[in-house]
């Protein structure tokens, strides 16, 4: 199971003076596309969401490769890089459209319990949806 990339249209409002992308708007492209692996890979955020548990982000490392500007298109690559119980590690690559890397991160998230108030182990609380991942992980090691 290979999930597709999230492909995106740049917005004019998310440029700047100069007519780039800001570089704030990545990361509110992490967020969408990460939404979007989970619905590709079976398990909807949606359905987490319902069933109180959510993904919160405990930190996020990024470098910004090359500029985007306006109208481009480009592909989010999103992959599990690391799975435990507690935590996870997700890394991410924004391709171009003339496929040029243009930004590259990883996201660290917790599985958070809104009826627990707490963070919590996702093979307990969510084993579908772990297992799912630790799946997807296991057969892209193997490709």
């Amino acid at each position: 199971m290979k999930a597709e990339p999230y492909v995106r249209v740049t917005q004019y409002h998310e440029t700047d003076q100069m007519g780039i992308i800001n570089h704030i708007n990545y990361i509110k492209w992490l967020e969408e596309a990460r939404v979007d692996f989970l619905e590709k890979i079976g398990y909807g955020y949606g359905k987490s969401v319902e069933k109180g548990i959510d993904f919160a982000v405990l930190g996020i490392s990024c470098r910004y490769r090359k500029m985007t500007r306006f109208r481009e298109t480009v592909k989010i690559y999103v992959s599990p890089k690391e799975l435990k119980p507690m935590r996870a590690v997700l890394s991410y690559r924004i391709v171009g459209e003339d496929g040029s890397l243009r930004f590259t991160a990883e996201s660290e998230h917790c599985y958070y319990s809104s009826e627990k108030q707490r963070p919590v182990a996702l093979n307990r609380e969510l084993p579908e949806l772990y297992e799912l991942l630790r799946s997807y992980m296991e057969e892209e090691a193997d490709s």
